[in-house]
């Protein structure tokens, strides 16, 4: 492993692509522990993922290098923030930790669970630290959890989440006619990625389930103390979206879950299109224990704001008291400095992906899987 100079602030980071989100290096970025030095990529990639790469480099004056390896030996990096196509998160992040860097990366770990094995492996190997993004730090997750913690609920039975994002993906289910050719998945997402509703980015088509199943289910592990999910029936559709329908993805899923210690889980995910519900969507946690239950909205705390020719998909209810992305850069340096864990690091989130599998699986074959925990 690299040894990390504690006294030297902030820490390096590099940017491993940044054309799936920009969330996730612009939190980092904006962390009083953290400066970045450079993007990278490989110069084999197509032109659009360049492009992004650039403008990103240049918004923050950053040099853009078309050669991952030599990012890393000429900028003597610290740590590296990855958030490429979903496929390429894991093939990055073995590059760096094989370097000795810490890792943030954005979600979905992988959509194979070989990729997500040999990451942890070489995390194993390499003794680095590794954050998976997520929403754990977000107000109603911390009161969630301090409720638990203080007893407040006895011990815990059963945790379900609502958790529908009232976005659109392009053309509604439906409106392709006769003759028409598939949507095709990856120029979807790129047309997409103006209006933000390009969450799927990558060649490989992902359903609801795999692109922001991890929320929720990060969610249940973290209130249910860590308890890994042993068995998934599902039910998946697509109802709402034209390309998921060609794509043979999901929007829509219902997920029960057979945890250990005999914890029940459950979700309900969906990208449920803007015409569904009047802001975000609905996003809602209900905890039950032998002392008393709980049902919490995640948007909370929020203010409603209304204004004259206000345009009519604009939300209307805004968050307040969100600090989940600092939150999450500041877990991370205290992680690299060893006096915190991660929140949700590479082997949960590879837990994670393991129980999506198994339920995209059962969503197809009517079963129930067992997940194939590590």
């Amino acid at each position: 492993m690299k040894a990390t100079d504690r006294s030297r602030k902030p820490f390096k980071v590099g940017v491993f692509s940044v054309v799936k989100h920009c969330y996730l290096p612009r939190a980092i970025a904006a962390h009083p522990r953290f400066e970045l030095c450079c993007v990278a990529d490989d110069d084999d990639r197509p032109a659009w993922t360049h492009e992004r790469n650039e403008l990103f480099a240049e918004e923050f004056g950053i040099p853009y290098l078309r050669d991952v390896e030599a990012a890393i030996k000429t900028h003597d990096l610290d740590a590296v923030a990855v958030s490429p196509e979903a496929e390429r998160h894991c093939e990055l992040a073995i590059r760096a930790a094989e370097a000795g860097l810490h890792i943030v990366i954005d979600k979905p770990l992988s959509t194979r669970l070989e990729d997500c094995d040999r990451l942890i492996d070489a995390i194993d190997h390499n003794q680095v630290t590794c954050l998976v993004w997520n929403r754990n730090f977000l107000p109603a997750l911390i009161q969630a959890r301090s409720a638990i913690e203080e007893g407040r609920l006895g011990n815990i039975h059963s945790i379900h989440c609502d958790f529908y994002f009232s976005k659109d993906a392009g053309p509604p289910l439906g409106s392709r006619t006769q003759g028409d050719p598939p949507i095709d998945w990856l120029q979807r997402q790129i047309d997409a990625h103006a209006d933000g509703s390009d969450g799927g980015v990558g060649t490989e088509p992902m359903g609801e389930l795999q692109v922001e199943g991890i929320y929720p289910l990060a969610y249940i592990r973290l209130l249910g103390g860590g308890a890994r999910v042993n068995k998934v029936f599902a039910r998946t559709t697509a109802l709402f979206h034209q390309a998921h329908a060609d794509n043979d993805v999901d929007d829509l899923a219902t997920v029960t879950l057979e945890m250990e210690n005999g914890l029940v889980g459950s979700l309900c995910i969906g990208r449920i299109s803007a015409a569904a519900h009047p802001d975000i969507g609905e996003i809602k946690l209900h905890l039950i224990g032998d002392k008393g239950a709980m049902v919490i909205s995640e948007a909370r705390p929020e203010v409603a704001i209304h204004y004259r020719d206000q345009p009519d998909l604009e939300f209307k209810h805004r968050r307040v008291a969100d600090s989940n992305n600092y939150l999450l850069a500041e877990n991370f340096a205290r992680a690299i400095d060893g006096t915190e864990e991660p929140i949700l690091n590479a082997r949960g989130a590879r837990n994670i992906c393991a129980t999506v599998l198994a339920a995209v699986e059962s969503g197809k074959t009517g079963k129930k899987i067992s997940v194939n925990n590590r």
